[in-house]
């Protein structure tokens, strides 16, 4: 099995990086980006099998590029997960294929790459 190719859309570096740092050591290929412009510009270049994404980003919203990103024929196969430290209803707009409740751990993560990878 090849490698899941994840994009993680984050503003804060050290979210980021932590992020990228499970993620690698779960065997993904991982690319980042610190705002939703920048991150739809990776995903349409090259669609990751998985996109974890910010809520609360700055210009670009997550809501807004969420809805770009289904809308587009290039990224609306990419699974979804959303990242916040916002309350259920204010993300329970947004069509996703899970949640990452900030401050994760680990396993947070370990569960999202096993979600990715078709497991429970």
């Amino acid at each position: 099995m090849t490698e899941p190719r994840v994009l993680v859309i984050e503003d804060e570096r050290d979210v980021r990086d932590l992020l990228a740092h499970y993620l690698e050591g779960l065997h993904c290929a991982v690319r980042t980006a610190d705002s939703g412009e920048s991150g739809l510009e990776l995903a349409r270049d090259d669609p990751p099998d998985l996109v974890i994404l910010d809520v609360r980003l700055p210009h670009m919203g997550g809501h807004e590029v969420a809805r770009t990103l289904h809308a587009d024929p290039r990224t609306s196969h990419c699974k979804l997960v959303i990242t916040s430290v916002l309350d259920m209803e204010d993300i329970c707009d947004i069509e996703s294929d899970g949640i990452l409740h900030k401050p994760f751990r680990r396993a947070d993560v370990e569960r999202i790459v096993k979600l990715l990878q078709g497991g429970r």
